[in-house]
C-alpha cells in the first residue's frame, strides 16, 4: 500500500492537535473511569486499565487526575455514568466506520451521531452491519524517521506482533490484542518512538475513494474523531498519497 494513506495512518496525525486541545485527557479519563467501573481499580488485575493508564501517563495526565478517574469508576467518588456502544455505518464511497463511544445519553449520542453521518453522505446502519469487515488488533504506528524498518521488523516479530508492514507514510505494526502491551514495552524499551499506539478495530480490506468521495468520508471521519462522545474511530477507507496532500491543502 506504499504511496497510500489508511485511517489508522491519518488519524495519528490528528494526536498532537487533540492533545493541544485538551480532547485525548477526555478522552482517556472516560476510558480510564469505565475501565475500572468494568474491571476493578488494580491495574495488575485490569489489562484494560493498564493500557488505558499507561497512556494517560505517557501524554503527562497528573497522577491525581488518574486516580480521581479510578475511583469514579470503582464507586469511591461521585461521577458520571459511562455506558460503551459501538455504532455501524457507512460512509461516502462505500467505505465503512465504526465509532466507539462512551455516553452518558445514547439517544442524544446516536441523534447527534446520524446527524452527522448524513451531513457528510454517510448513513448509520444497524448493529453489526461492518463488524464483520474488521478485527479487534494492537495497532502501533511508526514515523519512518523514527526506526529503519527492518530494525523495526525484527523487534517487533521477536515481541510477539503479527505483522509490521509500510502503510503509506507510517509503519504499522499489528499484534493480537493480549501481545500488544509486550510488543509496545519492547519498541519503548528500544528506544523507537511511537505515533500512536491502541487496541483497535483494523480492516481485512480496504476501500479506496478518490474525488469528492474522499474528500466528504475525511470530513465525516474528522467530525467524528471530534465528538465529544466518541472515544475512537475505525474505517476501511484508503486515499491515495496524493489525494491526501490536496486535500490537507484545501
Amino acid at each position: 500500500m506504499s504511496g497510500h494513506s489508511k485511517w489508522s495512518s491519518i488519524k495519528h496525525k490528528k494526536a498532537a492537535k487533540d492533545a493541544k486541545r485538551g480532547k485525548l485527557f477526555t478522552k482517556l479519563i472516560k476510558e480510564i473511569t469505565v475501565s475500572a467501573r468494568l474491571g476493578g481499580g488494580d491495574i495488575n488485575g485490569n489489562p484494560r486499565l493498564r493500557t488505558a493508564v499507561l497512556t494517560a501517563r505517557e501524554n503527562s495526565m497528573p497522577t491525581e487526575n488518574i486516580e480521581r478517574a479510578i475511583k469514579r469508576g470503582t464507586g469511591e467518588l461521585e461521577g458520571v455514568h459511562y455506558e460503551e456502544v459501538n455504532y455501524e455505518g457507512y460512509g461516502p464511497g462505500g467505505v465503512a466506520i465504526m465509532a466507539n463511544t462512551l455516553t452518558d445519553n445514547r439517544n442524544r449520542t446516536v441523534a447527534e451521531l446520524r446527524r452527522v453521518f448524513e451531513k457528510h453522505g454517510g448513513n448509520i446502519g444497524a448493529a453489526g452491519c461492518v463488524a464483520w469487515m474488521f478485527q479487534k488488533r494492537g495497532l502501533l504506528t511508526v514515523e519512518p524517521g523514527k526506526a529503519e524498518e527492518e530494525r523495526l521488523m525484527e523487534i517487533a516479530l521477536d515481541a510477539g506482533a503479527d505483522d509490521v508492514r509500510d502503510a503509506g507514510g507510517v509503519f504499522e505494526v499489528v499484534t493480537a490484542p493480549n501481545t500488544f502491551e509486550a510488543v509496545k514495552s519492547a519498541l519503548t524499551a528500544a528506544g523507537i518512538d511511537l505515533a500512536s499506539a491502541e487496541v483497535t478495530m483494523v480492516p481485512q480490506n480496504t476501500v479506496s475513494v478518490t474525488g469528492q468521495d474522499a474528500e466528504r468520508a475525511m470530513k465525516l471521519l474528522e467530525e467524528l474523531d471530534d465528538h465529544d462522545d466518541v472515544q475512537s474511530v475505525a474505517s476501511n477507507i484508503d486515499i491515495a498519497q496524493e489525494e491526501m496532500e490536496r486535500l490537507s491543502a484545501a
